[in-house]
């Protein structure tokens, strides 16, 4: 083979042609700061945004750079090779009023808060940002403030985030429609479209790993082997989701009532910004991130202190303290904004607790996290996250876009689907 022979040119379908000619003169010719680009599952939209970047002479991390709404979305975007970060480590810097000991250890974080930057880097003449839909109004302001050109991205055909979003995917520019050559052979995919399209799929296979069952066909041992294999099970109620943890804990024989084990799933329910997942602080513990915990340990005034990492991050946090409630009961026991605090002697209570913090010296004051089990989420936790295997317990029915609903959790899974129905 002659060593010197150039790399075959990728061929684009129609709409990937198209679109890419419109973001060159875009981002070269024309003053408008914003370009949308929407694109269906399998439509090759990512490969598409690397491919005009690079052909743009743009340096993927560098000059351009790619960012999402959410740290489990940038983790997508980074599996596939592509440098990423969330929005707010791009355009916020963190600032925290702490005391510390004579020692220099942190004792209280008594507030946070995030100051937009004076400037962004001068060599970033792009900034492509993927699942645009889950962006608010507030930090979208922000991002354009800054005066950067920004591609944004993202399927219209998925569920609108809870809480709402901004407007941006409703006006493309461009929508990719057509199924890349490389996905037309995914079951995955086609189901996808078909579902999109309206279809409601019946029992049956779909092609190699996907397939719809009926729930009566699940006796005992089939739901536990069934379940038991998945990397995530989606479901749409609350009280679904509930019902199906407990019966996960049950099928690793865990007793129901006791507390977290060590790499049990959980996902975190509450924004906290103070608390990187990471030693770059690139990402942090806010709701909907799932991960593992570690070192499980009860405290008083129904607490817990836990390590927790990340299901896309190697790094692990520590000594969290936790809302015990919720894995007890079933509910928290303690408000939105709730203070623990580490005593001298190790002990860990929660503010309320006078007695036992004027007996000893603080050594510690945090916020209250607080998590539940994450065997199974719903369709809104997982959005934004990809899983090699998913069982969907099809509970589109209870809402009104249940389309969207079915479509968004059936494009979480990458390699096995499983639809219960």
């Amino acid at each position: 083979m002659d060593q010197h022979a150039v790399a075959a040119e990728p061929v684009l379908t129609e709409d990937q042609a198209d679109a890419a000619e419109l973001i060159e003169e875009w981002f070269f010719n024309l003053h408008t700061q914003i370009f949308v680009l929407c694109g269906y599952a399998g439509t090759g939209k990512t490969f598409l945004v690397d491919y005009i970047v690079r052909k743009m002479g743009l340096v993927p991390g560098e000059s351009a750079v790619f960012v999402a709404p959410t740290g489990k979305a940038a983790s997508v975007l980074i599996r596939g090779g592509t440098p990423a970060g969330t929005v707010h480590s791009l355009i916020y810097t963190r600032e925290e009023d702490i005391e510390v000991n004579e020692d220099g250890e942190v004792i209280s974080e008594r507030f946070l808060r995030f100051v937009k930057k004076d400037r962004l880097n001068k060599d970033i003449r792009l900034i492509v940002v993927d699942e645009t839909s889950m962006v608010s109004d507030d930090i979208l302001k922000d991002l354009l403030s800054f005066g950067v050109k920004c591609l944004f991205c993202g399927d219209p055909a998925q569920l609108p985030p809870v809480g709402g979003s901004n407007s941006l995917l409703s006006m493309p520019v461009v929508t990719l429609k057509k199924i890349v050559r490389q996905e037309e052979g995914n079951p995955i995919v086609r189901l996808a479209a078909r579902i999109r399209a309206g279809e409601r799929p019946s029992f049956g296979s779909y092609g190699e790993n996907v397939c719809v069952l009926p729930r009566r066909a699940l006796d005992g041992d089939t739901r536990r082997e069934l379940f038991t294999r998945a990397d995530q099970i989606i479901v749409g109620l609350n009280r679904t989701r509930a019902f199906v943890n407990r019966e996960m804990r049950a099928f690793l024989g865990i007793p129901p009532t006791a507390l977290p084990v060590d790499g049990e799933k959980l996902v975190c329910t509450l924004n906290d910004w103070s608390k990187p997942l990471d030693e770059k602080g690139d990402f942090h513990l806010v709701n909907g991130i799932i991960g593992n915990c570690y070192r499980v340990r009860e405290g008083e005034d129904g607490l817990l202190l836990l390590d927790f990492r990340a299901d896309f991050l190697r790094d692990t946090v520590t000594d969290l303290p936790v809302d015990a409630g919720v894995f007890r009961e079933g509910r928290y026991y303690h408000d939105y904004g709730a203070r623990a605090f580490r005593l001298a002697d190790g002990r860990l209570v929660h503010e309320s607790n006078t007695e036992a913090l004027r007996a000893l010296r603080v050594k510690r004051e945090d916020t209250v996290c607080r998590f539940e089990f994450a065997y199974a989420v719903t369709c809104h936790k997982a959005q934004g996250s990809e899983y090699d295997s998913v069982v969907v317990l099809d509970e589109s029915g209870y809402f009104e876009n249940g389309n969207s609903w079915l479509y968004t959790a059936v494009t979480r899974a990458r390699k096995n689907l499983v639809i219960v129905k």
